[in-house]
């Protein structure tokens, strides 16, 4: 342990001072000691673990920075490009057959699914490179804002470490826990599972309590490997949207018209992911749509285009995408992908 808290005590001297107090030795151990008492492992296993983690300060530069805080004019431009759109519409090609029993077996559209891929991983070619472990520890114990989620997360992924045998948790007695249905590949290492600088894991960036929940063998070959098969990365990005309950026959979003001037509605946009009104108290607001159906949920989003302010509604799917992602950006940007990528196929 005593590696580990010199190694705290230098991110300590490097942070910001708003971080400077949060960083002591008793969270460690503290941390530590749960780990043991609560979950069953090695005490002098899990030191081991945590002490060979390396703090990274680019991880937490990385973080304070990201994407989704961009306005949506510049955050498209990163995602909704030819490039990205044909290549997504090759992918759909290549993987046909996983791509049709994923939509017949969760009702999600493959179109969706490979949407999803792309704006993650450019369809797994920018998986990250930051060791899982490394990426954890230096936002559980260096990024108080969030420390609380991410030590969450890094009990999470040491779990499925131990779940899955990955080396060092590879022998029964390193943790109490019966293993996984299905496994990673046995020789697999704890340090060689990289993924984003928010710890977030291969193809479709499971963060490690949903690759717990949601990652499934869609191909049966007795493993779920996110980071190196197509299939199972398929396979559970689909299972994760079901779950959270996309249904197959509504909608995402739909742009309107409303009232600018009025400012009792203008203030409701942007408050909530969730639709909570109908589409017949949108109405009545002023927003101006035409279905059949007015007694659909709805969200009102407002987005700043090129060419000024954009209004949509969100429906139940979209809220189902930002189960994904807690964005408006990213779940405008997924579905207009999608739509990109259904046209051209």
């Amino acid at each position: 342990m005593n590696r580990l808290v010199w190694s705290l005590l230098f991110l300590f001297a490097c942070l910001p001072c708003w971080a400077q107090n949060q960083l002591a030795e008793d969270e460690v151990r503290e941390f530590v000691q749960e780990l043991v008492d609560e979950h069953g492992f090695d005490e002098s296993k899990i030191s081991s673990v945590l002490d060979e983690a390396a703090f990274n300060e680019e991880i937490i530069e990385s973080m304070s920075r990201p994407a989704e805080a961009t306005p949506w004019r510049s955050y498209r431009r990163i995602f909704l490009q030819d490039e990205r759109r044909d290549q997504g519409i090759e992918f759909l090609k290549e993987h046909a057959s996983d791509l049709e029993r994923a939509e017949k077996t969760f009702g999600v559209p493959r179109h969706v699914i490979v949407s999803i891929l792309g704006v993650e991983t450019y369809y797994g070619r920018i998986m990250g490179s930051y060791p899982v472990i490394d990426a954890l520890v230096t936002l559980g114990f260096g990024y108080p804002r969030r420390g609380e989620f991410f030590q969450s997360q890094l009990v999470q992924f040491l779990l499925l470490a131990c779940e899955e045998r990955i080396k060092p948790f590879d022998e029964e007695d390193d943790c109490k826990r019966e293993s996984a249905s299905v496994t990673l590949p046995p020789e697999t290492e704890i340090r060689s599972l990289t993924g984003s600088y928010a710890g977030a894991m291969g193809y479709g960036q499971f963060i490690p309590s949903s690759y717990r929940a949601y990652a499934i063998d869609f191909n049966d070959d007795g493993s779920r490997d996110i980071w190196t098969n197509v299939s199972d990365a398929i396979g559970s990005i689909g299972n994760y949207l079901r779950v959270h309950g996309w249904d197959p026959s509504g909608p995402v979003m739909v742009e309107v018209h409303i009232d600018e001037s009025n400012p009792e509605l203008t203030a409701l946009a942007n408050q909530t992911l969730k639709p909570e009104q109908t589409i017949r108290q949108w109405r009545r607001l002023g927003v101006k749509i035409d279905t059949a159906d007015r007694s659909t949920p709805a969200t009102l989003l407002k987005y700043d285009g090129e060419e000024g302010d954009q209004w949509f509604l969100g429906f139940h799917n979209f809220y189902v995408i930002t189960r994904y992602n807690i964005s408006r950006l990213y779940a405008r940007v997924v579905w207009e992908l999608a739509a990109d990528i259904q046209a051209g196929s």
